[in-house]
């Protein structure tokens, strides 16, 4: 899965556009990085930048921001209506995809720590970074603003976690940490900002009040009324959309909103989202009305339509969604090939594509085989009293085979992996050594590759019983030969293995690698039997 960390860094200039410009290209320029949005105020004399990343990346690009930063921003001369102390004010990092806070957490880190030390500034942890609870919000850290940092420098207990406990007028000091995704969300009402404002009042978690608390936790929000909408809506901040999600949100408007006779007629999602946002959305929407929907454009479209997102401008999920927007084509020199081409180049003078590719290709084929099947039983009039058997199975199979395709290519690179090793120099003891290790790791992934074909086609055969139980009796041909097809894949898979494992030096690896792929082995042998004897006596 791909790493994604969303880094928020805000900057105290919102006047000159030269600087918030240098800013941005810093952040562009950087390899890995992906620039999203730039969000500059006059008034607050502040700009906040969103820009995505992998783990390395994001730090890399956070630097090269701070460093313009630097050079460009003096705080001794800034004024505005935000608070703030520092020239890069704050720099908070969100886990997206594929990281967990505790991994955001150490990347907030050392990221305070190269940046104090090349730039001689204070740094203050924040949010989930923080070492001490009087320092974990961000206000608390804040408070005094740069007026008062000077001051507050000279106190022990407000000693930086990085960098000098000396006061930079210029720079002034900076809070990086680590914090959940903040979707900002606002559920639109034909009624009064009155009406608006007394919903978000009882849902906020700060409700009324210590003694009238709201019923969502997470939920800052408030009612306003949108002329250019002609509209009340309850706007709210989501700080953390797994405690309080955004269709619970919308549910609890509606159920509001219901009370006093009001309609809701949609909502809108301010800027950008993480893509499990919405398929949560989907989970709930799919489970609550009894719906089967396996596919994740299909969920999208649903939750797209449940909430009303488009009632305000249309929601284009490739320019709102996160994962969307940084979505690069796989590298899949040969899944992407077409059915000729693959086989031609499987037939060519070359070792690779070999054995190991071909295997991954013809156990995707037999997976997907039985996802046809299942997809053409599915939905049937007359197959109506086997749908919870196909309903159960499509997801399973149309999964599988989209995982599969990959392996393709993974088994190609796996070979590529030992090559080079066996290319190295091997003069010296030194180089034997190196070339040694570097030839016994590229066998243990021209192994370990082979085995995940194994390991994803296995998974496939339960399914694939179903399908041959219960499965359109006209498609017995597609089944019998997805069976076969996916028993040859994985043992294709499996001579693979075998013969990798040859030179393979530490004896516990040997092992146990030979053991499961032994027992997946047999397992396919008996589970295309089972399939060939049930169609045969259909």
């Amino acid at each position: 899965m791909k790493q994604i960390v969303e880094c928020v860094p805000n900057f105290s200039e919102g006047r000159k556009q030269e600087v918030i410009t240098a800013i941005g290209d810093a952040i562009k320029k950087t390899d890995g990085c992906t620039l999203l949005d730039v969000d500059p105020g006059r008034s607050t004399n502040r700009t906040v930048y969103t820009f995505v990343g992998d783990p390395k990346s994001v730090v890399e690009g956070a630097l090269a921001a701070a460093r313009v930063a630097k050079e460009r921003i003096d705080m001794c001369a800034h004024n505005g209506e935000h608070p703030r102390f520092g020239a890069m004010d704050v720099c908070p990092f969100i886990p997206v995809t594929g990281v967990t806070m505790d991994e955001c957490v150490d990347i907030a880190r050392r990221f305070a720590k190269r940046a104090a030390e090349e730039l001689a500034v204070p740094f203050y942890l924040y949010e989930e970074a923080a070492e001490d609870d009087y320092r974990r919000r961000l206000p608390d850290v804040r408070e005094g603003e740069y007026e008062g940092l000077q001051e507050k420098l000279k106190d022990p207990k407000w000693k930086p976690d990085f960098g000098p406990d000396e006061f930079v007028p210029s720079w002034g000091a900076t809070a990086t940490g680590a914090r959940m995704f903040l979707i900002a969300y606002n559920v639109n009402l034909l009624g009064t900002p009155n009406q608006a404002h007394r919903i978000a009042l009882n849902l906020r978690e700060a409700g009324r009040g210590p003694d009238d608390p709201g019923r969502l936790m997470d939920v800052k929000g408030m009612g306003w009324f949108v002329n250019e909408y002609n509209m009340a809506q309850v706007t709210v901040n989501l700080n953390n959309y797994r405690v309080t999600p955004i269709h619970i949100l919308f549910e609890e408007v509606k159920k509001e909103a219901k009370s006093l006779q009001l309609a809701v007629t949609g909502s809108e999602i301010v800027g950008i989202v993480p893509l499990e946002s919405l398929l949560l959305a989907a989970e709930y929407y799919i489970e609550k009305e009894n719906l089967f929907i396996y596919e994740e454009e299909q969920k999208i479209r649903l939750v797209i339509e449940r909430l009303g997102l488009n009632s305000i401008s249309p929601f284009v999920p490739e320019k709102r969604i996160i994962e969307y927007i940084v979505k690069e084509e796989p590298e899949e020199p040969l899944a992407t090939l077409s059915v000729r081409g693959f086989i031609e180049e499987v037939g060519s003078r070359s070792s690779a594509p070999g054995g190991g590719s071909a295997s991954a290709a013809i156990a995707a084929v037999g997976i997907g085989l039985g996802a046809m099947v299942a997809k053409l039983t599915h939905g049937v009039r007359r197959f109506e009293d086997v749908q919870p058997h196909m309903m159960k199975v499509i997801p399973t199979l149309h999964e599988l085979t989209r995982q599969l395709i990959p392996m393709i290519d993974a088994d190609t690179s796996a070979f590529n992996e030992y090559m080079e090793g066996l290319r190295m120099p091997k003069e010296t003891k030194a180089e034997q050594q190196t070339r040694t290790a570097k030839m016994q790791a590229g066998l243990q992934t021209a192994i370990n590759v082979p085995l995940s074909t194994m390991q994803l086609g296995d998974k496939g055969w339960d399914a694939l019983i179903e399908v041959a139980r219960y499965g359109n009796p006209a498609s017995r041909s597609d089944t019998q030969v997805g069976a076969k097809a996916l028993e040859t894949g994985i043992w294709g898979a499996y001579q693979n293995v075998l013969i990798n494992m040859q030179d393979i030096k530490n004896e516990n690896f040997r092992k146990k690698k030979l053991a499961e792929a032994e027992k997946l082995m047999q397992r396919a042998y008996r589970k295309c039997f089972e399939i060939i004897e049930i169609l045969e006596k259909k």
